[in-house]
C-alpha cells in the first residue's frame, strides 16, 4: 500500500454508484471472455489529469488515494457506471441527405437497386463534393453531439464521400478539426476506396491507381488518416483490387480494416487474413470458411446491426463468431443511407435480441473490443487504473441499456470531465 507521500491525489471521483461494471485485463475479449463484464458494488472510481488512478471499494481508497479538496465529485447515486462506448465505424462527415432512399426501401427496393438507379453511396459523393470543409464540420457536429449522448466518447470517422484526391483531403481535415473541437476523441480513417465514381466507371484500373499512386501519399504525408478501409463486397472492390489498395496503404504507413461480406460473401475474410487487417466490418454474410480465416488470423469482427436493420437485411452471425473466438464489437455505422441512429444503446439492443449476444457479451463488444479494433484498448473501453477516465451514468441498472426509444444515459465523463450535460 503506497504511503502518504507516494499516494496519488485525485482530482476527480465517482461516488455512490449503485454499481460499476467494467470489463478488465488483456484485450481483445474472445469466446467465453467476451462474456466477462464484471460488477462491483460499494466502489468509486478516481482520476487525476484524466487517468484514473484507482478503482475499487471506497473503504480501500483511503489507503490508496489522497482525494484533493477541490476534486470534482459526482454522485453516482441510483446509477450504473460503464465504460464510455467506443464506436469503430462511422461515416460522420457528409452532405446532403438520402431520406428519400429510405421511403424507396420501405416501398421494397433493396440496397444494390436503389444504387443501380443513382442513389447510394455516389448521391452523397455529389453532395460532398460540392460543399466547404467548413460546411463539412458543421453538418457533422451535431451528428457527434447526438452520439455523446448516447454515450460514445470515442468513434472512428471515414472519409469515402469524395471519392476524388482534393474531397477526400478535404473530408479528412473536416475529421481532424472535428476531433480538435468535439468533446468526443476521433480516429480518422481513409476510405478513397469506397466506390468507384461515375467518372471511373468505364475506368475503373485508373481509379484503382489514383486511389494507390495519389491519394493514399497524400494522405500519408498530411497524417490526415490512421486507417485504411475498402468496401470489398459484390459490385464495389474485389480480392484482388482491395489487397492491393490495402498492401499499399501499409506501405505508406495506414493500417488497414475493410468492409467485408455486408452484400454477399465475397471473400472479404480472405482479405482480412492476407493483409492482417484489425477488423472486418459488417460480415452479414459470412461463410464458415470466413469465419475460420477471421478466427487464424485474428481479426476484430466488427458488426453493425443499425445498418442491418435499417437496410432490411438479416443481421451478422454473431453467436457464431464468438463460439469460433473471434474477438465481436460493435458500432453504428451512422451514415446518411442505412446507420441512421447514432446510439450505441440501440446497438446493443439490436445485438442482444437480433443477434443474440447476452447483454454482457454486447457491452464488451461496445467498449473494450471496440477499442482493441481501433487499437486504443491500452487507454479506453474498461474502467482500471491508467486509462482514460471516459464513464459513463446509466440511470438504474444495466438493463436499462435495452430500452430503446427512452433517454437513458444520465451522464458522460470524458478525460475526467462532466461533458453531459454540460
Amino acid at each position: 500500500m503506497p504511503d502518504a507521500s507516494t499516494r496519488p491525489v485525485a482530482d476527480f471521483v465517482i461516488e455512490h454508484a449503485d454499481l460499476i461494471a467494467s470489463s478488465a485485463g488483456s484485450a481483445p475479449k474472445r469466446g467465453a471472455a467476451q462474456h466477462h463484464f464484471f460488477r462491483h458494488r460499494d466502489c468509486i472510481v478516481a482520476s487525476r489529469e484524466g487517468t484514473i488512478v484507482f478503482v475499487g471499494r471506497r473503504e480501500d481508497s483511503v489507503a490508496a488515494i489522497d482525494i484533493a479538496p477541490t476534486a470534482a465529485r459526482v454522485d453516482a447515486s441510483g446509477c450504473t457506471v460503464i465504460p464510455g462506448f467506443v464506436d469503430p465505424h462511422t461515416h460522420a462527415v457528409y452532405a446532403g441527405s438520402r431520406d428519400n432512399e429510405l421511403r424507396q426501401r420501405l416501398d421494397g427496393a433493396t440496397y444494390e437497386e436503389i444504387a443501380a438507379s443513382g442513389g447510394g453511396i455516389n448521391a452523397t459523393v455529389a453532395a460532398t463534393r460540392a460543399a466547404s470543409e467548413d460546411a463539412l464540420v458543421e453538418a457533422a457536429r451535431p451528428r457527434l453531439d447526438a452520439m455523446l449522448a448516447s454515450g460514445t466518447t470515442t468513434c472512428e470517422i471515414k472519409s469515402g464521400y469524395g471519392l476524388t484526391t482534393d474531397s477526400e483531403l478535404k473530408m479528412l481535415r473536416a475529421i481532424r478539426r472535428l476531433g480538435a473541437e468535439h468533446a468526443i476523441e476521433v480516429v480518422a480513417t481513409f476510405l478513397g476506396a469506397h466506390e468507384v465514381p461515375p467518372e471511373f466507371t468505364q475506368r475503373r484500373q485508373e481509379y484503382i491507381s489514383t486511389i494507390v499512386n495519389e491519394m493514399i501519399p497524400h494522405v500519408a504525408a498530411e497524417k490526415l488518416a490512421e486507417w485504411c478501409d475498402v468496401f470489398c463486397d459484390r459490385g464495389y472492390f474485389s480480392v484482388g483490387e482491395s489487397v492491393a489498395i490495402l498492401e499499399a496503404g501499409v506501405r505508406a504507413g495506414l493500417r488497414p480494416r475493410l468492409h467485408a461480406d455486408e452484400l454477399a460473401s465475397s471473400g472479404g475474410c480472405r482479405v482480412a487474413g492476407t493483409v492482417r487487417a484489425r477488423s472486418a466490418d459488417h460480415l452479414i454474410h459470412v461463410d464458415e470458411e470466413g469465419i475460420d480465416e477471421l478466427s487464424r488470423a485474428g481479426v476484430c469482427a466488427v458488426l453493425l446491426p443499425i445498418a442491418a436493420f435499417y437496410l432490411k437485411l438479416p443481421f451478422a452471425p454473431a453467436r457464431r463468431l464468438i463460439e469460433r473466438n473471434v474477438p465481436v464489437a460493435l458500432a453504428t455505422d451512422v451514415n446518411p443511407g442505412g446507420g441512421l441512429s447514432p446510439s450505441m444503446p440501440f446497438a446493443i439492443a439490436l445485438a442482444c435480441f437480433g443477434m443474440q449476444m447476452t447483454l454482457e457479451e454486447a457491452l464488451v463488444a461496445a467498449t473494450i473490443n471496440s477499442a482493441w479494433s481501433l487499437d486504443r484498448a491500452d487507454r479506453v473501453g474498461s474502467l482500471e487504473v491508467g486509462k482514460q477516465m471516459d464513464a459513463v451514468l446509466i440511470r438504474g441498472p444495466l438493463t436499462e441499456l435495452l430500452r430503446v426509444g427512452v433517454p437513458v444515459v444520465y451522464s458522460v465523463i470524458k478525460r475526467g470531465r462532466v461533458v453531459l450535460p454540460h
